[in-house]
């Protein structure tokens, strides 16, 4: 990961070394970051919620860090937030060359750092899978066996993840993590490949089924924006470093239910 984020971690110091030297307009700046008028704010949805994952209540509502941090970020620009919902984070990025989000928060590997422009990390989740009621799997090694079906987010990184990891389990990939969690309880799948602090929270919440002590992949979340937008990263990566040393970050974990939860960003 780490050789792999030097070039992005170049043109981010290009990026901020360019705007301290010739400082932007407010103008130019909005004009860069939120064309339409407002900050979009793209999200991927789910019942769990967290880090990265929002949620949508019954009066069409979300919530989730990355809806706090974009609130708060469209506030420092003086403009209003709208937030894009998707169904994963695959499909935010497949979304960033159309120019219908402007700023998102969300996993990144090798393979979306060709396709985004990344700022800093403000998360570092263990990924592992959680086992169906009544698995005999109790480990790595027992759940990888011929026959074996794990599901996983669509064009994920732990999807991806998952894939190299196994050499005899099927990994297969689905939209939305609604309908992993129906197959899950109905046993029709063996396992699902998530981080572990949102599996620990579903475990909870269907009797019988354990998550696997090991972590196959450390997956990062970071604020990202679309390409070619280098007033856009530097301002998206300031609002970041300056939220995580500041509090805002901490309030954003304790407003949607993580006070306990430690910010990790390495």
């Amino acid at each position: 990961m780490l050789s792999s984020s030097l070039p992005r971690m170049a043109g981010l110091v290009l990026a901020l070394s360019v705007t301290m030297a010739m400082p932007a307009s407010a103008d130019a700046l909005r004009d860069q970051i939120a064309p339409t008028g407002k900050l979009r704010v793209a999200i991927a949805i789910s019942p769990a919620g967290g880090v990265f994952w929002s949620t949508k209540n019954a009066a069409g509502g979300y919530a989730g860090v990355p809806v706090t941090l974009g609130k708060e970020m469209a506030a420092q620009l003086g403009v209003p937030v709208e937030y894009v919902a998707h169904q994963n984070s695959g499909q935010i990025v497949d979304a960033a060359s159309k120019g219908t989000w402007d700023v998102t928060f969300l996993p990144q590997d090798p393979e979306r750092e060709g396709k985004l422009a990344f700022g800093p990390i403000y998360e570092v989740a263990d990924a592992t899978y959680i086992v169906k009621a009544g698995s005999p799997a109790t480990n790595f090694a027992t759940l990888d066996q011929p026959g074996v079906k794990i599901a996983a987010v669509n064009n994920t990184t732990t999807m991806r993840g998952a894939i190299a990891h196994l050499r005899n389990a099927k990994v297969t990939g689905y939209q939305t993590y609604d309908e992993i969690l129906g197959l899950l309880k109905s046993g029709e799948i063996d396992a699902f490949a998530l981080s572990r602090e949102t599996l620990n929270e579903l475990a909870k919440k269907i009797p019988g089924t354990r998550v696997l002590d090991e972590t196959f992949k450390q997956t990062v979340t970071s604020v990202a924006v679309p390409p070619n937008h280098p007033l856009a990263l530097a301002f998206a990566a300031k609002f970041l470093t300056d939220a995580t040393s500041n509090g805002t970050l901490r309030k954003a974990y304790d407003d949607n239910g993580m006070k306990d939860k430690p910010i990790r960003t390495k």
